[in-house]
């Protein structure tokens, strides 16, 4: 399946399933629209469907499945670093806690270079065998020039991926009706992916879907992963932040490698296995960090609470 079709039919779907629940529920509650907030709307209609599943499907193609889920481990940390720019969070060097969240992101990268430059042996699962789903892809992928291309292809969307959820957050603030927002962020995915796919394809016969994986894959993408991903994370990242968020790829990365191993019989490479480990670990110590501080910033507002309080107390004994 064309992946321009795909992307589009994707966020189309997302769309249409998610409109008429924001439409119901969100009726009373649904901030006004402003042009900021339309700005920053194309711009995540354009960093997530067009930029990160556009490099991410082209980078998947020269590598695998198993792979692109492993280098996305990345997503948290640079998610940090861009948060930290935009001052969404904050670090104190002092802190054991911030340390781990430099050390973390430290780590994650370099993860991800040694994804990049070391392949190794192939590592057969269940399932694995010789002849592979991916097999022109494979021996493509042989070639190290597109070994390399892929990598990069799906580091910037890691990049723009990160970009999405750190916006999100930032429009959450001035735009809180997850539901809204997450369906709008699919329509104007829609309409810029659409723009690309008739660009790129000028043949009808890439649009058609059949009673197979052409019409599951854009069901499944467009009310799982984009659909009822977008409105959880914003939840999620309402109370938690981004980062958060991000924090459970390497689960993701398990699930693909297992299930790309038996479906796909894709070759998962040492490297691969060791760079993913790196994330991970990398990844965690990030997590732990935020943890921290998400707990120091509960204890002062809690804080804040009691002693805002104690006044009235006072007054209320004094009057007894």
């Amino acid at each position: 399946m064309n992946r321009y079709v795909l992307i589009v039919y994707r966020n189309a779907i997302a769309a249409l399933v998610l409109a008429p629940f924001a439409l119901l529920l969100e009726r009373k509650t649904r901030p006004k629209m402003t042009l900021s907030v339309f700005l920053q709307i194309m711009t995540m209609g354009f960093l997530e469907p067009i930029l990160d599943q556009g490099c991410a499907y082209l980078g998947m193609k020269l590598t695998s499945a198993s792979y692109t889920s492993a280098i996305m481990n990345a997503v948290p940390s640079v998610t940090f670093v861009i948060a930290l720019i935009f001052r969404l969070e904050r670090i104190n060097i002092k802190k054991i806690h911030s340390q781990a969240k430099v050390i973390g992101t430290l780590v994650t990268f370099g993860g991800a270079l040694l994804m990049t430059l070391y392949k190794g042996p192939v590592i057969n699962f269940i399932g694995s065998s010789t002849s592979s789903h991916h097999e022109s892809s494979s021996d493509s992928s042989d070639n190290q020039e597109h070994w390399v291309a892929g990598t990069l292809l799906i580091l910037v969307g890691c990049v723009a991926w990160s970009c999405f959820y750190v916006l999100q957050s930032i429009t959450l603030e001035k735009y809180p009706a997850e539901l809204s927002l997450s369906s709008l962020i699919c329509a104007s995915g829609t309409l810029q992916s659409a723009a690309v796919a008739l660009a790129m394809e000028h043949h009808t016969s890439a649009w058609a879907v059949g009673w197979d994986s052409r019409l599951f894959a854009p069901l499944y993408t467009g009310i799982v992963s984009s659909g009822i991903t977008y409105y959880v994370q914003a939840i999620v990242m309402k109370t938690r932040g981004p980062v958060f968020v991000t924090a459970f790829n390497p689960l993701c990365m398990i699930i693909v490698a297992i299930l790309g191993s038996i479906i796909l019989a894709e070759k998962l490479h040492l490297g691969s296995i060791i760079g993913g480990m790196i994330i991970a670990v990398g990844l965690y110590s990030v997590v732990w960090g935020k943890s921290k501080d998400y707990s120091a910033s509960s204890s002062t507002t809690k804080a804040a609470d009691d002693t805002k309080q104690l006044p009235i107390s006072s007054k209320t004994d004094d009057a007894t």
